[in-house]
């Protein structure tokens, strides 16, 4: 159990999980942090306290000023390093047990000391590291933990990273006889409607070479919580390996729940350790019981039916948060994402956290997951250490972490890596297929339940580049996608036909779809035999700027607070069966720009209809029903057909030049044979005279970890929101929360996102409201000059 020498300030009993024999603590609270490198700061006696106290998790570069000579790549954000420390307690009962660190994560990677003794390196951030400090620590005495983190060279990532201890630390005490890290593998060999067999296998340290008695126990529960199943197997003894698996008895299950993206439901198994007959161990694991499969006749099957990946790949950062993880956060994108019809992310190009593939679980979104973008000795490599001194170490740490969960049905180990000799891995000549092979086998090793794929760069055979002559001529296959188990392509949908005729064998996945091509790259697929597709930055991130005032990526579908652009709109009208219909105002001239060696950009499009006396303004009606007819003031504009036979504008119809007159009311009414089925509207809105808040969750837990987020709009008289104005508003937060950023949306903004005040950004503002450990009221007053204070009491409730 947890000894009650443990002493770490603030933490809560719900915050600890522990088993008889096992304690797992959340790590996050009262660190110390210094922004710059600094010597001796790893040593015990070093003086911080002139650093700053925060929680985690925590992304330093975020709050880094904007920096124009920092370039665009990693979203002007200076390149640096950050120091991490923090004292605690060890209870002397520990003494000859395993106590361990666990750093999910750290950006770009680092390094870490316990009392002044180097325990770690970390070096990929992305998957973090668990640290065995049992020898380095005072048992029953004061300790201290210190963490150093980089960033970086700034060739070392070609996106925003993020920097420092951006997800979470647990500290865990286990005994010498234990499940290991990651050490259980659940699968489903079997299913059907009828019956389901569940294989498990469970590592344990602590028992090689000897003979103890030990058995371990599973015991299975259903969706509902109602024990299902039980199996014990002893675990075997005088095993030479450094670790012993022990595969337990195979347990059927009668009438299986199916997990899927409509009913994500999920099993649980409880493992248990026994030595002697006494529990020494017992750990929780998550699971769905599901059928994939992957067919150059069906693309990819769920559970025996067809389905299509309807997408985004996008990197890490999560908004105003930069790259730290909050499972709030993730859950709210994953439930826009939903709400627009997508049901895939692709996690480019690296893991995401572990709480965001549990996430995944839970509201059934279908996951690409991927190792890192290039395996490069330097350029593009973002380890402290070349590819080839860590490819073997990390990828059986990203595989054992993520295989148990059903959301995962793809393994990508890497991207756009073909068309060069020195990003394909080892120096075999054969762009990349040797290493592949060998990776692969790796794979197999620790899940051969899932096929694994490389995302290609849109280039042909032999590294051949838009700009050859030849790329249009020999439209042939890059070698990888030839040998890889499911073909993934960075774009190049119309080329899809050529490359089946010359490799009918291929399995294809677009795995980046350009959001330029709005809907034209899902209806230029085959959907009955392909896999699906993922559009590239569907929503805004930060770094891969195309140029200063822009902190990032802007093609996109929402912005970085995830408010919907009316495009998405035409998205949902591809993706859902339910009618809609929704008008989009041309807000100045378009933008295409050549990336990765294809065109992007978009058309900026507004939701407002508040323009200049007497203008003509341009419109867009995105629809999935027949015809629409516009009204301006219930006055008929026309009456125009959905062009479907030309998969480029399907679903869109352009009005030129209606008039504006003195304002009023846009509508659009959409009809499936003559009978209306949705209409859209929009008002032109008085002056802003008021600020209104809404409360996104209603269940914001205490504990210290829960966000909740504030959208914050100027409204008129009427109380109708005005999107046009840019007031500056100051907000103010007291009780059982913090401000934690404050945002207005604008992918453009120069500031920071740590401070009270902002300018409405399209009438809009968003803050991030993180909670304290205790239970309480929260009150959040929003003022402007010239405006109504709006004022919100809200609650965080026990954990």
């Amino acid at each position: 159990m947890l000894g009650a020498g443990l002493t770490v300030p603030g933490l809560s009993a719900a915050q600890t999980k522990a088993a008889s024999g096992r304690s797992s603590q959340l790590f996050n609270f009262d660190w110390k942090f210094h922004h710059g490198d600094q010597q001796e700061a790893s040593t015990p006696g070093f003086d911080d306290s002139g650093w700053r106290k925060l929680d985690l998790p925590h992304d330093f570069q975020i709050e880094q000023p904007w920096d124009q000579s920092a370039g665009p790549a990693r979203g002007f954000k200076a390149m640096g390093t950050g120091w991490y420390r923090k004292s605690f307690k060890a209870d002397a009962a520990w003494k000859g047990k395993k106590v361990l660190l666990d750093f999910e994560g750290l950006m770009l990677y680092g390094d870490v000391w316990l009392n002044g003794q180097k325990v770690a390196d970390i070096d990929y951030g992305y998957l973090g590291v668990e640290v065995d400090v049992s020898r380095a620590l005072n048992y029953g005495g004061d300790n201290l933990v210190a963490v150093r983190a980089s960033t970086g060279r700034t060739n070392q990532s070609r996106w925003y990273t993020g920097g420092g201890l951006f997800r979470d630390v647990h500290l865990l005490v286990r005994e010498p006889v234990s499940v290991t890290r990651n050490g259980v593998y659940i699968t489903t060999p079997s299913v059907s409607e009828q019956e389901a067999e569940v294989a498990i296998q469970v590592e344990l340290d602590g028992i090689s070479k000897q003979s103890l008695d030990v058995v371990v126990r599973a015991t299975i529960q259903g969706p509902d919580g109602s024990q299902l199943a039980r199996t014990t197997t002893p675990a075997p003894q005088g095993i030479r390996l450094a670790t012993v698996n022990v595969p337990l008895q195979a347990v059927r299950l009668a009438k299986p729940k199916l997990w899927s993206c409509e009913t994500p439901l999920l099993y649980t198994v409880d493992i248990a350790v026994l030595r002697d007959g006494q529990l020494v161990d017992q750990v929780s694991e998550q699971f769905g019981i599901r059928t994939i499969e992957f067919s150059q006749e069906a693309g990819f099957k769920l559970n025996g039916k067809k389905v299509f990946l309807q997408g985004i790949s996008n990197h890490h950062d999560l908004g105003a948060l930069g790259a730290a993880v909050y499972d709030r956060a993730i859950e709210r994108m994953f439930i826009a994402l939903k709400a627009f019809g997508f049901n895939h992310v692709r996690t480019s190009h690296n893991p995401y956290s572990k709480s965001f593939m549990r996430l995944a679980d839970k509201h059934g979104i279908l996951i690409v997951d991927e190792l890192a973008d290039k395996w490069s000795e330097d350029e593009s490599w973002p380890g402290q250490k070349p590819f080839s001194q860590l490819w073997y170490k990390i990828l059986p740490e990203w595989i054992r972490r993520d295989r148990n969960h059903p959301s995962i049905i793809l393994w990508s180990l890497g991207n756009e890596l073909q068309m060069r000799e020195d990003f394909g891995g080892f120096p075999t000549g054969d762009w990349g297929v040797t290493t592949y092979k060998i990776m692969d086998t790796l794979v197999k090793r620790f899940d051969n339940t899932r096929k694994t794929t490389v995302a290609m760069f849109p280039a042909r055979a032999n590294g051949t580049m838009r700009g050859s002559p030849d790329f249009f001529v020999k439209v042939i296959p890059p070698e990888l996608s030839l040998v890889t188990e499911v073909a993934s392509f960075n774009y190049q949908y119309p080329a899809y036909p050529a490359y089946l005729q010359y490799a009918p064998h291929l399995i294809i996945y677009q795995s980046e779809a350009a959001t330029s091509t709005l809907t034209g790259a899902f209806y230029g697929m085959d959907k009955d035999k392909m896999v699906g597709l993922a559009y590239w930055g569907a929503v805004e991130y930060w770094g891969e700027s195309h140029g200063w005032p822009r902190k990032g990526w802007a093609f996109s579908y929402f912005n970085h607070t995830m408010e919907p652009y009316p495009q998405a709109y035409l998205v949902k009208a591809a993706f859902s069966d339910e009618p809609l219909v929704r008008i989009g105002v041309v807000d100045g001239a378009g933008e295409l720009v050549e990336w990765n060696d294809v065109q992007v950009g978009k058309a900026p499009v507004s939701s407002h209809w508040n323009w200049p006396e007497g203008s003509q303004q341009s419109l867009f009606t995105y629809t999935n029903a027949d015809e629409v007819e516009l009204l301006v003031n219930g006055k008929s504009v026309g009456v125009k057909p959905n062009p479907r036979n030309d998969p480029l504008s399907r679903n869109i119809i352009y009005w030129k030049s209606v008039a504006y007159g003195s304002g009023g009311t846009v509508t659009a009414v959409a009809r499936n044979k003559g009978k209306e089925v949705a209409r859209h509207a929009l008002q032109t809105v008085g002056k802003a005279v008021a600020l209104k808040i809404e409360a996104e969750s209603a269940d914001w837990r205490a504990g210290g970890m829960d966000l909740q987020y504030l959208k914050i709009r100027a409204v008129d008289r009427q109380g109708r929101f005005v999107p046009v104005a840019q007031d500056e508003i100051v907000v103010d937060v007291s009780g059982a929360a913090q401000l934690l950023t404050l945002d207005n949306g604008d992918h453009s903004t120069n500031e920071v996102f740590t401070v009270k005040r902002v300018k409405l950004h399209n009438g809009f503002a968003q803050a991030i409201l993180r909670s304290g450990r205790a239970p309480g009221v929260v009150n959040v007053k929003v003022s402007a000059a010239g405006l109504t204070v709006a004022a919100k009491a809200l609650k965080t409730v026990s954990v």
